[in-house]
Order: C-alpha cells, then structure tokens, then sequence
C-alpha cells in the first residue's frame, strides 16, 4: 500500500520526476518524460506494480527529511538501534540519459541497508527480462531499457531476485546506486552509469543553487516561496518550456472516489499565473521559454484551441483507464491521459490574450505573428462567447454559462484593446471595444444574484464559487466595488475547516457541479486567492491568517498537492500541483508589498 500523499518528496531532472516517500520507497517514476508509461507505478497499487526501496534491512526509522536548501537535493535520515545512516536522493539535470542517484552514508556505527528494485514497465504491469551486464543489472522489455548500478560492494540475498542488493555502511563510508534508463535498442551502457556520484551530485546541487540564487523575493515568507519555484522549475519540461500540473495522476480529490485525473499535461488556464509568477520572481528566461511553448501549441485555427496540450505541445492525449492498477487507496479509476484535450473551454481565449498582453508590458520579445494569432483568437471569440461551455473547473457533461468564463472573453477583449494600443494596431478597436462592454454588462445583469449579495457560478444559479474571487485581479472590477467585497463576504460559505472549497451551494451544501461521486477536498489555490482578495479589499491581517494556514498544510519538505482534506488533515488530488504553489508565490508577493497592477486593466479600474 502507498503512502499518505503528503510522505512523498519530488525528484526531477527538467524532463521526468519521481516521487520518494518518507519510508526510503520511490512509488513513481515515469521514463523518460513526464507523459512516459510509469515503470515505477506502486503509489496507485502495491509493490507489485514497481517501487524501490532503500532503508536499513530490518528496524529502521526516518528520522529527518529535508532539501539541501536551495537545491532539489533529498536527504533522509535514518537510526538503526544506536547506530546512522543518510541517504542523498537527486535526479541530475538531464544532460544525457535520465538517471536517479541515491548515495547511501554512514553517519555513526553500522548498518546493513537493503536496496529492492521491482520494474514493471508499461504502467506498473510488464515484468521486464533481467540480466547481469559488465556495467550493473539491466531490465529490458519494449522499448524500454534500465541499468542499476552500484559502485560499492553488494551481495544479492536472494537469487531469484537479482536487482535486491544487501550492503553494510560504516561510519564515513559512502555507496552510490544508479538507475539509468536508455532506448533498449541501443547496444551497451549509457554514458551517465560512468559519471561518479560525487561528480553529479555537485553538479546539481551547483545547478539548482545558481538558479534560486536569481530569486528577487525578499519577504517574510522567503523559503515558502524560493521552495515553490524550485518546484515548479522542476515541474518544467526543459526541452519545449512547458510546465506540466503536475508529475502524477490519479491521486484522488476523494479518497475512494472517481475524481482521477491525469495532470502530466500543460494547461492553458496556468498561462498568465505562471507568466507573472516567473516575471515577478526574477525568471525571464523561463518566463520566454513558457511563451514560446504556448505560441508553439495553440498554432493553427482558433476553433481548435484546447485548454490542455502536452509537454511538446501535441493535441492528442487520449484518455485510458487501467484496470489492471488498483488506485491509490483504491481509488478508481485510475487515468492515463485526460479527455479535457475535447472540451470547449470560453475562458482559456482570454488566458491566452492575458498572457500575451503581460509578455508585452514586460519587454519579452514576441514573435513577428502575434498580431495576427490576437486577430484570429478575436474573430473566433467575437462569434461564439455566447456558447456554454464546460469552464475552469473542466465540468464532464452539458456545458453552462459560467461567470468566470464570461469574465475571461472580457479580459481577452480587454487585453487585445490593450496590446493594439501599444503596437498601434486599432483596425478592429471599435467590435472588440463593444464586445468588452456588452459581456461586462451582461456579467453584472446575469451572474450577480442581488439575494446573496454576490456573483455565483453560472447565470441563473445560487451556487457559489471561488474562481469569483478573481474578479479584481483580472481588473473586471476593483477591489473597492461593493460587489467584489460581497463577493468576498459571501466566498467565505465555502469556508471547510479554515479553507476554501472551489464551489458549493448557498445553503453550506455540496454542489456537485461535475456530477462525480464523492465530496472533494477544499482547493489550495482557492484558499490562497481568498487571501489575496482580503487583502485586495482592506483585510491584511485576515489575508495573512488564511495565507499562515495555508502554509502549515504544506509536508515536511514544503510541498502541496491540488486539495487539503481538514476533516482527515492529509493533501488530496495530484502532487506537487503547479497550480498550487504558482498561487503560493503570487500571494506571498501580494501579501508583501501589496496588490500587483500586473494584470490590472486601468480601463476597468471605474467600470460599472
């Protein structure tokens, strides 16, 4: 059985991850991309669908887990009797094969570690064929290929089982092993099983320090954020510039449940939270890498613009379900791909036109199209931001109206008006203009309910939901309007032991807007837009209780998931979720210095 979602720790080398629990076990590992079939699939089933394991032998305990800080660098401790062991966990950035290095330490005394390593290829179902090789163990089914290697003495306790290696460290002693994956194809070793631990495990941490070093964040909440960014740096496909949700999928929104979605992908909806993020925290270059990944993805005609893409950018993600992997905690079923690639979603046009305008203010240089691309995602909106659609939230069933969506066709009126005004390019100025102000209007007629005192969900409903909190950041309104601070005041009913559910009816009752089974967790990056919104409307200290809790929740080496469960008080949904600590830092810097006019439309600013 796997973990509590909360144990694992994130390994990544800017094109995969694995997730290591607190019990030594890497339970994930997906070869050699983010979106590959897992090899290492025991955190949605059980051993046998692939882990492995480093510990001592018999009776050890953790101790300590932590990050080398500033670095994606995994230490754990381990005690043994009286007696000590540290083992450094690091994927290398990927320079030639993708490779996990577990160096094994003895700190005082003696003690005998077991390294058990189970593959199992094709999402934790194909036993590979194993065989000795002059450079270490290689399991090979497919076109997959895996070399363990160690470069200390070993012993194999069982014959049957030749990848479970026994060893002894002393007090000073150090062993490395290697996990190496390659094309199985290929003849001989990788190249990166001949590259010394030492030699790497400098290399990385050198590489992750330099990075954070670029940090400009100087508030009271520095390590929370220095953290989140070495996260989502992590959670970036190096070679496109494309930032996956997040390493895993299926982890459910309901334990036992059937909210199990596949997050490997990019989405859309991320493109301007990500965008600012990266600017505000001192990362241009990756802010350009991410730009140019999403003018890459959504080339071609606007009627086919999805909401989700992979990391290279492809439209294809055709959803499976696994029958053969029991799901975590038994959870079912467990997803591979995601069918959201389908949906029409209204509001990623004005994710896209937002993240476009705010590359502009900010001097990233844009290519020699991009007017044209604001033109045709204009023309396609101007015809069809009447249509329902499935929303932020990815509704699986009849589309509705929902407010957000609606505010978003606004903000990419809003921000093409904008982006025509600053490269002189005014020739549709007048129909974007009236297509602005006709979806403001409509938006305060239908989806403000004068009963609550707030914007709900969709036109027509009393259902509340916390992507209204956004509403003054988007600039569709500001902050002082009383409406936003109704809207505020009545968010507060999403309120679930100190957080903050994404929707839920008027009445305190669940809304299942998804129709799914099983009540979900409340939503970390709703709970930090709730900050932010008490602080955008006069209540900093408020704002920074409900940003103070949402810091606890984070596990012992600072990360979060999609949901917090505070009846439980365990994470929820895929982990580490971008989405989260994109928020994360986004409210540290508003909480800091106050609210950022980055996305504000001074046009908006006296709007009724």
């Amino acid at each position: 059985m796997s973990s509590p979602i909360e144990d694992y720790a994130l390994l990544s080398d800017l094109e995969t991850a694995a997730m290591v629990g607190t019990d030594g076990s890497i339970d994930w590992l997906c070869l050699p991309r983010f979106d590959s079939p897992a090899c290492l699939a025991a955190l949605l089933g059980t051993r046998a669908n692939g882990f492995w394991r480093v510990a001592p032998r018999v009776g050890g305990r953790c101790t300590r887990r932590a990050y080398r800080r500033d670095t994606l660098v995994l230490e754990t401790e381990w005690r043994s009797g009286n007696d000590a062991v540290r083992v450094t966990d690091f994927m290398p950035p990927r320079t030639q094969s993708p490779c996990v290095v577990r160096v094994v330490e003895g700190v005082s005394g003696s003690v005998h570690m077991r390294s058990e390593l189970r593959l199992r290829f094709h999402q934790g179902r194909v036993v590979p064929w194993v065989r000795d090789a002059e450079s270490g163990t290689v399991a090979v089914a497919g076109p997959d290929a895996v070399w363990l290697h160690a470069d200390g003495p070993v012993y194999l306790p069982d014959r049957q089982d030749p990848t479970g290696l026994d060893f002894t460290v002393r007090a000073g002693q150090r062993l490395a092993l290697t996990l190496v994956w390659s094309p199985s194809h290929l003849p001989g070793a990788p190249a990166s099983l001949s590259v010394p631990a030492e030699t790497a495990l400098k290399e990385t941490s050198d590489f992750w320090r330099g990075w954070t070093a670029r940090c400009c964040y100087e508030g009271p909440w520095r390590d929370a954020v220095v953290r989140s960014l070495i996260t989502l740096k992590a959670l970036t496909y190096a070679p496109t510039g494309g930032i996956v949700a997040a390493p895993t999928t299926s982890l459910p929104g309901c334990i036992g449940g059937e909210r199990n979605w596949d997050h490997r992908f990019c989405w859309l909806r991320d493109s301007a939270l990500t965008l600012s993020c990266l600017l505000r925290s001192g990362y241009r270059d990756e802010a350009t890498a991410w730009l140019n990944w999403l003018m890459r993805a959504i080339a071609g005609d606007p009627a086919q613009l999805q909401t989700v893409y992979g990391v290279g950018g492809q439209r294809l993600l055709h959803e499976t379900e696994a029958s053969w992997l029991p799901g975590y905690e038994r959870s079912r079923p467990v997803r591979f791909g995601n069918s959201a690639e389908g949906q029409f979603q209204l509001d990623v046009y004005g994710e896209v036109l937002d993240a476009l305008c705010l590359s502009l203010r900010a001097g990233i240089p844009m290519p020699a199209r991009v007017w044209s691309v604001v033109e045709a995602l204009m023309s396609h909106l101007v015809r069809h931001w009447r249509e329902p659609d499935q929303g932020l939230w990815q509704v699986r069933g009849p589309g509705r109206q929902f407010v957000h969506s609606k505010v978003m066709a606004w903000v990419a009126a809003d921000r093409a008006l904008r982006m025509g005004e600053s490269l002189g390019r005014n020739g549709s100025s007048d129909q974007w203009r009236a297509l602005r102000d006709e979806v403001h209007r409509e938006v305060c007629r239908e989806g403000w309910d004068a009963r609550q005192g707030s914007f709900v969900q969709s036109y027509g409903s009393s259902a509340l939901d916390a992507s209204t909190l956004l509403i003054p950041r988007l600039g569709f309104l500001p902050a002082r309007d009383e409406r936003v601070r109704g809207t505020v005041r009545a968010v507060r009913r999403l309120d679930h032991g100190g957080f903050v559910r994404r929707y839920g009816a008027a009445d305190h009752g669940v809304h299942d807007v998804d129709g799914l089974r099983g009540r979900e967790g409340t939503f970390v990056a709703c709970t930090l837009w709730y900050a932010d919104a008490l602080a955008a409307t006069g209540h900093p200290g408020q704002a920074r209780e409900v940003f103070e809790r949402a810091l606890a929740i984070r596990n012992d080496v600072g990360l979060l998931a999609e949901q917090w469960d505070p009846d439980a008080g365990r994470q929820l949904g895929n982990a580490p979720q971008a989405f989260s600590h994109i928020a994360l830092v986004e409210t540290a810097f508003a909480l800091s210095s106050g609210p950022s006019p980055s996305r504000r439309s001074p046009a908006a600013s006296g709007r009724r």
